[in-house]
């Protein structure tokens, strides 16, 4: 196997912003007289994109949306979002990001990003990752969620890699299947580490970052 690029997903890859997402998830769920939000929704909505999300909210109340109240509502808790976003920095980069950047990168292997997140631009600027990667592919460039494998296509598109080049790090079932789907090497950490259609499966980055360069 020759990997020629790995493309990372943002979320419980690279950074955490978990418990931001479900801060706002659980106050627009209040707001529509919801309370029984939990954080095990709020996994549920790990890798998929916003609209998809805000469903897993709605199924909580017999209400009815139309698409355009549905709209207003993802909008309502985006804000929400990325005003709480305003505190975040560098320390808020997971272990072991920045070395296993900078050892494929030794390494001639290209990085990207491929998140469903719109608001990844903003975070990887707060956080100092933006200068990182050679191509970035978020939910401002797809129309399709995953496990719909076209983020990861379109960071493979935008590097001129082959999909078949390309390892995708994932922390989300969804995401794994969207890597698979691509034709690409899955590498499942965090809460996908137990997925039986990844290719291999590791804690979080630090402890592939430390395996690697012992092999090295």
């Amino acid at each position: 196997m020759d990997i020629k690029a790995v493309i990372f997903d943002l979320d419980g890859v690279l950074v955490t912003t978990d418990e931001l997402h479900f801060a706002a998830w659980k106050a627009l769920a209040e707001e529509l007289g919801i309370n029984g939000f939990t954080k095990a929704d709020n996994a549920r909505q790990r890798g998929v994109s916003r609209m998809a999300s805000l469903e897993v909210v709605l199924e909580k109340t017999d209400r009815k949306f139309s698409n355009e109240e549905k709209t207003a509502l993802a909008e309502k808790k985006n804000n929400m979002y990325v005003k709480s976003l305003s505190g975040l920095s560098r320390s808020d980069v997971l272990p072991g990001v920045f070395e296993f950047i900078e050892y494929i990168k030794s390494k001639g292997i290209k990085a990207a990003v491929g998140s469903a997140s719109k608001n990844t631009p903003l975070i990887l600027e707060k956080t100092e990752l933006a200068d990182k990667f050679d191509a970035v592919s978020c939910g401002l460039d797809t129309t399709r969620s995953k496990p719909d494998p076209e983020v990861f296509l379109i960071a493979a598109n935008k590097l001129g890699v082959a999909p078949c080049d390309c390892a995708v790090v994932e922390d989300s079932d969804a995401g794994i299947e969207a890597a698979k789907a691509g034709g690409m090497y899955a590498i499942a950490v965090g809460a996908a580490a137990h997925n039986p259609k990844a290719d291999i499966s590791v804690k979080d980055l630090e402890s592939l970052y430390k395996a690697l360069s012992i092999l090295a």
